[in-house]
């Protein structure tokens, strides 16, 4: 049978190929240290298993969960947001539940985008959001995320036909791949844009709780008139150590997520009730966890950019995020050299080039391996001679 026009203009999977290098290496008995990757190395913490545990040996979680998600979880999802961002949400109307917020990137376009309309995607940016506009069959444009600009698109540079064409705003921070973050003018700055053109603005808060050196990630929905304009994607997925169970929510436009709501109940009827009340547990349990894993963050990132340096790899310290933005040797592109580390010393890193051609020249590495294993990392590197101290 043959593929449907949308699936085959599905762009290639690239963290697929990536974990297929990886996997070819291994199988030949290599030990490659794997900074390529964006699972986090940490177990789901304890109290959160426990909550799953007892709420599966519950009769009542075997039926079908609601449509639109448990009260539980809605509401907890709300109290999070006021406890951690001072934000006001409905349960009932502002927030929608997600298997994990990569669901909710891909169906956005479908839920309030008609064919052919608009985009702005992040260049660099997260390579699943191309597979929204394919699935929508929408267009697209893209707006640079460059070094000397701290990773923030310049709204000035849009022309007048973007502006009025677009629909649909894309944004990430802190950012995946270049560890960038916002600040409260930028955020205020893309609130004007939404209102002046008509812009649904989608922030990925994926990384929200990871910042470095003292700085807490900054939620859009904090900027006054955020609500009236966006939603923000919140997964539990890097907060908790929870990436394999697939939950997360949309917050904030009404009308944004009664779209969501509405094509969802044609596609799922929602999580599995145990792991929503898990979830629950999570956003209002022991927050400990997530202190620890913040803190283990940051010594990984610390030590990663002390070894860098050390030998004369001039980088620059990601203030969020759990990943870090290298730039790449003179003599190589970016995916020339991510294959040269692999081939050469056992360590796989993501080609800047996979996140928009504004990649090429960086590769991105990822805090989810211990210490030893970055040292180790960068001392394999370091015999490789590319570097001058």
């Amino acid at each position: 049978m043959k593929l449907s026009r949308r699936v085959e203009k599905l762009p290639a999977q690239f963290f697929a190929s990536l974990a297929g290098k990886v996997a070819a290496a291994l199988e030949e008995g290599r030990d490659i240290i794997n900074l390529g990757q964006g699972n986090p190395d940490q177990p789901t913490p304890p109290h959160i298993i426990r909550t799953l545990q007892e709420s599966a040996e519950n009769p009542a979680a075997h039926k079908y969960s609601p449509f639109r998600g448990t009260d539980e979880l809605k509401g907890a999802a709300a109290q999070f947001y006021k406890r951690e961002y001072n934000v006001d949400l409905d349960p009932a109307s502002e927030i929608a539940i997600l298997f994990g917020s990569k669901i909710g990137l891909a169906e956005l376009p479908l839920a309030v985008m008609d064919e052919g309309e608009l985009m702005l995607l992040p260049d660099p940016g997260y390579p699943d959001y191309l597979s929204s506009v394919s699935l929508a069959d929408v267009t697209y444009d893209t707006f640079p995320l460059l070094e000397e600009n701290n990773f923030l698109p310049d709204y000035a540079a849009l022309t007048p036909e973007q502006k009025k064409l677009a629909k649909l705003l894309y944004l990430n921070y802190p950012n995946n791949p270049t560890g960038g973050v916002a600040t409260k003018e930028f955020f205020e700055d893309t609130v004007a844009l939404a209102k002046e053109n008509d812009i649904g603005v989608v922030h990925d808060f994926a990384y929200g709780a990871i910042g470095f050196d003292g700085y807490q990630p900054i939620s859009f929905l904090q900027t006054k008139g955020a609500k009236d304009v966006g939603v923000e994607l919140y997964t539990l997925s890097k907060t908790y150590n929870m990436a394999g169970w697939r939950v997360g929510f949309a917050a904030g436009n009404k009308d944004m997520i009664e779209a969501i709501n509405i094509l969802q109940d044609h596609l799922f009827v929602s999580l599995f009730p145990a792991i929503q009340k898990a979830a629950a547990e999570a956003l209002l349990g022991d927050q400990s966890c997530v202190t620890s894993l913040v803190e283990r963050y940051e010594q990984r990132r610390d030590v990663l950019i002390e070894e860098c340096r050390r030998i004369g790899w001039e980088v620059t310290a990601p203030k969020g995020s759990f990943f870090a933005w290298l730039p790449v040797p003179a003599a190589f592109t970016s995916e020339t050299f991510a294959d040269y580390l692999l081939q050469e010393a056992d360590v796989a890193v993501a080609a800047g080039n996979g996140f928009g051609k504004n990649g090429e020249g960086y590769i991105r590495v990822g805090l989810l391996v211990e210490e030893n294993r970055i040292r180790e990392a960068i001392r394999r590197i370091e015999k490789l001679q590319l570097f001058q101290k």
